[in-house]
C-alpha cells in the first residue's frame, strides 16, 4: 500500500510543480514584458532627442528609430534592453553604435539628395542657356521652315509627326533637319 500511495502522490506533486512553474514563468514574463515596454519607450525618447540634436528632418525620425531597433534586435537580446541606457554596459555601446550608424546614413542621404537637386538645377539652367543660344542663331541663319522643324524636334516630335504637321514628306523633313543642324554647328563653331 505504501508504494501505491507514493505513486499517487508523486504525480500530484509533479502536477503542482508544473503549475507552479507555469505560474512563475507567466509572472516573470509579465514582469519582463513590463520592463521591455519601459525600455522600448525609453529608447524611443532617447532616439528622438538624438535625431533632434542631429538636425534630421522630423519626417525621418520614425524610420531612423525603427532602424535602431532593428540593429538592436540583431545585436542585443530583448531581455537586456533595460540595460541599454546604463552608462557603462556592452548594451549601451551597441545602442550608441546603432544610433551613430543610422544618423550618419541619414545625413549622407540628405547631403547626396541636396547635391542631386543642385546638379539637376544646374543642368536645367545650362539646357535653357544652350537652347536660347541655338534659338538666337537659328533666327539669323535658318529658314522659317528649318526653325519650325528644329523647334518641334526640341519639343520631342518625331520626324513623322513633324512631317504630318507641316504637310511634308518625312524624307524632306529629315533632310531639312540635317541641313539646319549642320548650319548651326558651323556658325556656332561646334564640331560634329
Amino acid at each position: 500500500m505504501k508504494r501505491a500511495r507514493r505513486f499517487v502522490t508523486q504525480p500530484r506533486t509533479m502536477v503542482v510543480a508544473v503549475m507552479l512553474g507555469a505560474a512563475l514563468s507567466a509572472a516573470e514574463a509579465n514582469a519582463t514584458s513590463a520592463n521591455c515596454d519601459k525600455a522600448v519607450t525609453d529608447i524611443q525618447r532617447y532616439c528622438t532627442a538624438c535625431w533632434r540634436n542631429a538636425r534630421l528632418h522630423p519626417d525621418s525620425w520614425t524610420d531612423c528609430t525603427q532602424e535602431v531597433f532593428s540593429r538592436l534586435l540583431q545585436r542585443v537580446p530583448v531581455a537586456a534592453w533595460d540595460r541599454v541606457l546604463d552608462l557603462e554596459s556592452a548594451e549601451r555601446r551597441e545602442f550608441v553604435r546603432a544610433i551613430d550608424a543610422v544618423k550618419k546614413r541619414t545625413q549622407r542621404t540628405r547631403k547626396y539628395s541636396a547635391l542631386n537637386e543642385e546638379v539637376a538645377e544646374n543642368r536645367a539652367r545650362d539646357t535653357r542657356d544652350d537652347r536660347d543660344l541655338v534659338n538666337r542663331a537659328a533666327q539669323h541663319f535658318l529658314s522659317d521652315r528649318q526653325q519650325s522643324i528644329l523647334a518641334m524636334s526640341f519639343d520631342g516630335y518625331s520626324v513623322q509627326e513633324v512631317a504630318d504637321r507641316l504637310a511634308l514628306p518625312p524624307e524632306r523633313v529629315s533632310d531639312e533637319k540635317y541641313k539646319a543642324i549642320r548650319k548651326l554647328r558651323h556658325h556656332l563653331g561646334v564640331e560634329a
